[in-house]
């Protein structure tokens, strides 16, 4: 890390700070049972440095799948029994998605875990990108693959919480939204903890 790295402020952060997320974070009124099961899941939040300002790298679902389609995500899934750990697993699913070369990757850290409501327990997985590729979209699963200036995601002022009804109930929610694209849900409280721990610094 040098005094130019944008990274920095995270890289300082990391270890320990932050807390976990939920999707529930902001509706005060569920309550979770404290014997729910919880399955393992990881997502990489790499960020693309060099050759002019960060960018994190982001995907669009594909709109022909069952669940979220056509949502904005990071690239991961959940734990194959043949992960050693969920940092394989978040490197495993990027090379699947977007097609990143685990090789060119170098992982930097952990953001707190974040509580989806379709019952995952998801480990962020900071990484830098080490050179820049040419992505590489998994047909079936991935629409788009974009990315968006690491400054943006980092500055609270660009969130903000809106609401839809969900099984019949208001859900409140952070969205991030970037020119055409309205990031939401959990990309975007995760990318809000990541905002957080920065500021922190």
């Amino acid at each position: 890390m040098t005094a130019t790295d944008p990274l920095g402020p995270l890289l300082t952060a990391l270890g320990g700070a932050g807390h976990a997320s939920s999707d529930y974070d902001l509706n005060p009124g569920v309550i979770l049972p404290p014997d729910r099961k919880l399955r393992a899941a990881a997502v990489l939040v790499p960020v693309l440095c060099g050759h002019g300002a960060a960018r994190v790298i982001l995907t669009k679902r594909s709109s022909a799948l069952t669940h979220h389609p056509g949502q904005i995500a990071f690239p991961g899934g959940k734990q194959d029994v043949a992960d050693p750990d969920l940092t394989a697993t978040a490197l495993r699913e990027a090379s699947e998605e977007i097609g990143l070369d685990p090789g060119n990757v170098e992982v930097l850290g952990y953001l707190p875990n974040h509580e989806t409501v379709t019952g995952f327990d998801v480990t962020p997985v900071l990484a830098r990108v080490q050179h820049p590729f040419q992505p590489r979209a998994q047909v079936g699963e991935v629409d788009e693959i974009f990315e968006v200036p690491l400054a943006h995601l980092l500055d609270l002022g660009r969130f903000r919480v809106e609401r839809r009804r969900w099984r019949g109930d208001w859900r409140n929610y952070y969205a991030v939204p970037f020119g055409p694209y309205y990031i939401w849900g959990a990309t975007a409280r995760i990318l809000r903890s990541m905002a957080d721990l920065a500021d922190s610094r």
